[in-house]
Formats: C-alpha cells, structure tokens, sequence
C-alpha cells in the first residue's frame, strides 16, 4: 500500500517554506517516524517524519524548491522491498537521483545548515570533507565557500585586475527573503522614526563588578546587561503603553503583558525568539531565558511558539561593535530599542572633565500612534533607570 507523505501544518501564518534537504533516497527503507526531509521556513526548520514503515519510492519534489501545507512529497511502500523499481526510478526526480558516494555533498551527514548544503550541492563540494567553524562545529555558508575555492598559488608573474574579479549567485534562503520582505514592509507600512539618547552605565557596572561572581554562584548564569535593560525596557513599556501597542486596522490593541523579543543572530540569519511574561521575571530569570533562547537560536532548536506573538523587541547591535544605528520595526510591533556598543567619554559632570563607559541608545517607533514627546520621554525613563539601578532594582 502506498502511503503520502505531505507537507504537515508549519504554524501561525506560514503556509509554505523550502525544501532543504531529502534524509531518505528513492529505494531507501524507512521507519515510521524516521525523518525524510527537512524543511525551511521563515522561522524554523522542520523535519518531515514518515507516518509507516515502508520504502521510498517515489520523491515528489527537489531539493531547493518550494512547497505548500498539505502538498505532496514523497511516497512510501508499505509492502515494497528496499529494491528499487524501474517504476520507481522513472518517478525519481533527476535531482534526488541516486548518484556516487564522491558526488553527494548535499546528503552528507555532516552537520551542517541547509544553507549550507545547498551551497554545496551547487559547488560540488564533499561535507565530509569541510570542517565546520559554527556552533557545535556547524557547518556555514562561509566554510563551504572557502572549501570550494581553490588554494592560493603563489605567483610568478603581477596579478592583473581580471583574476579578482569573482562572481557568485546564491539563491537567498527562505529566512533571508523573509527578513527582506518585512524590513522593506516595515519601512513603506510604517511611519516610522528614530530617537536617540545616551546613557551613562557607570553604575551598573559597578553592580556587575560586585556581585557578578555571587550571582553567578548563585544563580548558576552570568549577570548580563540584558537583564537591566529588559527590566528597564518593561518598566518603560508599562509607563507609556502606546509603545506596548498594535495597530490593527482602525484600532490600537492596547497589550498588558510584557513579551520581549531579543534578537539573535545566527550562521542562517537574524532570529527574534521571544521572552514571554519578562515583567514577573527575576535578574536571574531574565539572563537564564536569554542565554536558553540564544543558544536554541544558534543550533537551530527553537520552537515556532518560541518565535511568536513579541510585543516589543531588544536588538544589541554593540556586540558587533556598532556604536550607532536605527534599527528597523519587527512588525506589526511599533517599537524596537537599540542598544550599542559601550565606550569611555569624556563628560563634563558638576563642572569637572570625568571619563565615563557610556551607550547611545535608540529607539525607532511607529509615528502612526507614538508621538515624538512619547518616545523620547521612553527612552529617559530607561535612561534614568540604568543611571540609577537602585531604582530599578526595588522596583520603583
């Protein structure tokens, strides 16, 4: 008996992604429940199970390609050996074609992202030879890419301009054109700004100095900055609830519940999982979510409930070194705060030239419902808190 393997439901809003990568080749046995395709979407990947135990005779789709909730895949034999058929090889599609062990970089076991991989299958470039630099020894994009270019010889004559003009096209994946399509929305839907201000963080660190290694014994997790400016930020959000708020259609949906969005950045693009109820969590709560969202977002564990439903979202784009931006809106929220690299200025203070660690800070905000003097006053309520953390710690 014939069993269809489909598409299954991908979540909230998504109603199709990318086939990333085929486990399972046509004359392959397989077990109920075992993965046969892995699929991409905008927010996760997903792995397609087998529903019985069977063989493989007959996939559907390419590598690469597109497809929808419910569509067909592949199809598995119940009652088939793992011979394969000539019916069965007629329906192979040519690429999923069962080729040599040297020339399958694309079903390689090697631990890589279906990025990656698809990078590899267009270069001809073995996983297994390529050592991955990412996460858990993760294979990226950039390590495929410098395993399929060759080795430098070392010249005998100048290099003429010619030879460094290289080219390469690569389909974007599914998270990348996503992101795109909701940044360029967020700029033509939104009215949006950007206000700015600075803060000086002497104080906070100080806190960190002290009570970091008690925290961390304590605690078991390190104390961050993210949890001052999560605390800060609810603080805020709860003083000024616009910021907090949606548009949908004629109406403001007013929301009372503090779900932050901290955005991670991973070898396959920039992910948003979401601190849910970040306004009843401890320090040590907040630096415990964080650091689990963050490391799920790297080794691409997160869950699609995990991506969802943020009411307001912290990028810190000072990791990197940035030491001013204007982050875009993560749609349909209306507020986003930047936070900056931390640098030692001199300040003039009661008159006196001091030095101190300060952070500019942004906040870009929906213009539709956010007035200037709104989001200007947010980002001194946040000021304040962090300059005096005594405040934001009692909670007042």
């Amino acid at each position: 008996m014939n069993i269809d393997i489909k598409v299954p439901i991908l979540g909230e809003s998504i109603v199709e992604g990318t086939l990333a990568r085929w486990h399972k080749k046509v004359g392959d046995p397989i077990n109920a429940g075992e993965i046969i395709a892995d699929l991409e979407t905008d927010k996760v990947n997903i792995e397609v199970s087998a529903s019985a135990t069977g063989t493989v005779t007959s996939l559907h789709k390419h590598e690469g390609e597109t497809v929808a909730v419910g569509e067909l895949i592949a199809t598995v034999d119940t009652t088939a050996t793992a011979t394969v058929t000539s019916h069965a090889s007629d329906t192979t599609p040519a690429s999923v074609a069962v080729p040599a062990p040297a020339t399958t970089p694309a079903t390689s076991d090697a631990p890589a992202t279906p990025v990656a991989r698809n990078v590899a299958a267009e270069t001809g470039v073995d996983l297994r030879t390529v050592s991955g630099s990412g996460p858990d020894g993760r294979i990226t994009k950039s390590d495929v890419i410098k395993a399929s270019t060759p080795a430098p010889v070392a010249p005998v004559a100048p290099i003429v301009a010619s030879n460094s003009r290289r080219e390469e096209r690569v389909k974007m994946s599914r998270r990348r054109q996503t992101i795109a399509t909701r940044l360029v929305q967020a700029q033509q839907t939104a009215a949006m700004l950007t206000t700015f201000n600075e803060v000086d963080l002497t104080r906070v660190m100080d806190i960190r100095k002290r009570k970091k290694d008690s925290f961390k014994e304590h605690n078991g997790v390190g104390l961050g900055f993210m949890s001052f400016f999560t605390k800060a930020t609810v603080s805020a959000l709860k003083a000024f609830p616009a910021v907090n708020a949606e548009i949908q259609a004629d109406e403001i949906l007013y929301k009372y519940y503090y779900d932050i969005g901290i955005a991670v950045s991973t070898p396959d693009g920039l992910v948003v999982p979401v601190l849910r109820d970040a306004d009843i969590l401890s320090f040590a709560g907040i630096e415990k979510g964080i650091e689990s969202l963050a490391k799920r977002a790297r080794d691409n564990k997160l869950g699609l409930a995990e991506l969802s439903g943020g009411t307001f979202t912290i990028t810190n784009g000072g990791v990197f070194g940035s030491m001013m931006s204007t982050p875009i809106l993560n749609m349909p929220q209306v507020g986003i705060l930047g936070m900056h690299k931390i640098q030692e200025r001199a300040m003039v203070m009661n008159g006196q030239i001091v030095i101190r660690p300060m952070m500019y800070i942004a906040l870009s905000y929906d213009h539709r419902i956010i007035d200037g003097a709104t989001a200007v006053r947010f980002l001194v309520h946040i000021k304040d808190l962090l300059e005096d953390p005594d405040s934001l710690l009692l909670e007042f």
